[in-house]
């Protein structure tokens, strides 16, 4: 997870400061030592941490501050607004042209992952603005680039345009001409990329940027690499005058440092961030909702958001009449699992909530192994008996067993998975909230010790 080993030390240090009633000066000089070497051994840059603890000192030790009935709880309000301020304080988005088709242009370093975060930014955009995105192949060294712009853009059923190996300015220029035509609002050229920065990448970058004179120039870097990414964007700011920076692999890198030097160190913000592999996983950077989850605090708002974009609301709605009703069915069980999974991993989630250790769930998952035998099971039942478990008898489970190739034994066990669930969607309607996580397990959650939960064979 990212940030992890940073939010760690950090926490550690202020937990320190929160044991104490009253701080001094002493206590603030010895908290900033220890987010000093947090900061470094994160892989941020030494210009940008000494500035950051000047300015955090500066502020902590004000008379307000050690005064203060909660000086802990002060000192971590100071650095959580000067972390925002370190990765740009709001979210910049993507700069929309008056006059369609808006053209992004994506640059970046060779593996950085500009072809399927390309792809992925593109069904972002048509997700929550409606656009109707062009992909466009302009790499014509890499072997197999084009093809591969192909296969994510039918898997995300976004149309690509491409010239096999003409000339990638004149590429670029007949796909604004075919974005025009064919009602593409959005161009997105997944450009060619080099082992290392040389004289020759630039050129063709500069050469297609003169051509089509796209509206957002945005950098494609991994934030795996630390400091080399952030010198990977001073250079092609230096020479393409970028306008923003996606950062991917963002969930791989447990320090993060690349996050929080790029901004400072480049004065381009970061739009985006990339956070899996999936093809869904990727989302807007929001510099103070990234901040809160550094210090522990959680992040609702991208929680919500997160449950808005997966979550049916006509579904919703008719779930939670049902729930009131008391009409919780097999079909009604797994559809609610199913969407649970589209939204992540449960540390994932966790790490979002206020208070919650991330950690301690790490490894936590939707069981996708258990989550298909449940569906097999669901889907060799006929309607009626989804929806009145109660008349399986042992012939109906034996044929149902058969029917999706597995024992009657597992028949069971979902069945009386399902009768707790029940039995917990009752007391919810009664007002009684039973515990989710703790003592019992998520429905379908494998923990890190491998425990399986409610859809756990």
């Amino acid at each position: 997870m990212a940030f992890e080993s940073l939010s760690e030390k950090l926490n550690a240090a202020f937990k320190k400061l929160r044991g104490k009633g009253r701080l001094h000066e002493a206590d603030i000089k010895e908290a900033m030592r220890e987010v000093r070497l947090a900061l470094l051994e994160a892989d941020v840059s030494f210009k940008v941490v000494k500035d950051f603890i000047n300015t955090v000192s500066a502020r902590a030790v004000g008379k307000d501050v050690l005064e203060s009935l909660t000086p802990a709880q002060m000192v971590i309000k100071i650095v959580n607004e000067e972390l925002c301020a370190l990765m740009g304080s709001t979210n910049a988005k993507i700069k929309i042209s008056s006059k369609p088709p808006t053209v992004v242009m994506l640059v970046g370093l060779q593996g950085a992952g500009k072809t399927t975060n390309g792809a992925k930014l593109a069904a972002l955009m048509r997700k929550q603005q409606s656009k109707r995105p062009l992909l466009v192949a302009c790499d014509i060294y890499r072997p197999a680039a084009i093809k591969q712009l192909e296969t994510v853009g039918a898997q995300l059923d976004i149309p690509v345009f491409q010239m096999g190996t003409a000339n990638p300015v004149d590429i670029a220029k007949a796909s604004i001409v075919h974005a025009h035509k064919h009602g593409n609002d959005i161009v997105f050229l997944d450009t060619a990329g080099r082992l290392h920065i040389d004289e020759a990448l630039m050129d063709e970058l500069k050469n297609i940027k003169a051509a089509v004179e796209p509206t957002e120039i945005l950098l494609v870097v991994d934030a795996m690499t630390g400091q080399d990414a952030v010198n990977a964007a001073t250079a092609f700011n230096d020479a393409l005058g970028i306008d923003g920076i996606m950062l991917t692999k963002l969930d791989g890198d447990a320090r993060g440092g690349a996050a929080l030097s790029v901004k400072a160190i480049t004065g381009k913000p970061v739009k985006f961030a990339g956070i899996g592999e999936k093809l869904d996983q990727i989302e807007v950077f929001h510099p103070d909702r990234m901040a809160s989850r550094i210090l522990g605090m959680g992040d609702v708002l991208t929680l919500i958001e997160k449950a808005e974009l997966n979550f049916d609301e006509k579904k919703a709605r008719e779930m939670a009449e049902k729930l009131s009703k008391n009409k919780f069915t097999l079909t009604d069980y797994y559809e609610q699992i199913s969407q649970l999974k589209s939204m992540g991993g449960l540390s994932e989630i966790a790490g979002m909530l206020p208070g919650v250790d991330a950690k301690a769930l790490a490894g936590a998952s939707v069981d996708e192994k258990a989550i298909s035998k449940t569906e097999a099971i669901i889907l060799s039942m006929t309607p009626k008996e989804r929806e009145n478990p109660d008349i399986l008898n042992s012939s109906r489970k034996k044929r149902i067993a058969a029917g999706c190739g597995l024992q009657v034994v597992d028949i069971n066990r979902l069945l009386k998975q399902f009768d707790m669930m029940q039995t917990m969607t009752k007391q919810m309607s009664r007002g009684k909230m039973p515990a989710m996580l703790g003592g019992g397990k998520m429905a379908g959650m494998k923990n890190m010790k491998g425990k399986k939960g409610m859809f756990g064979f």
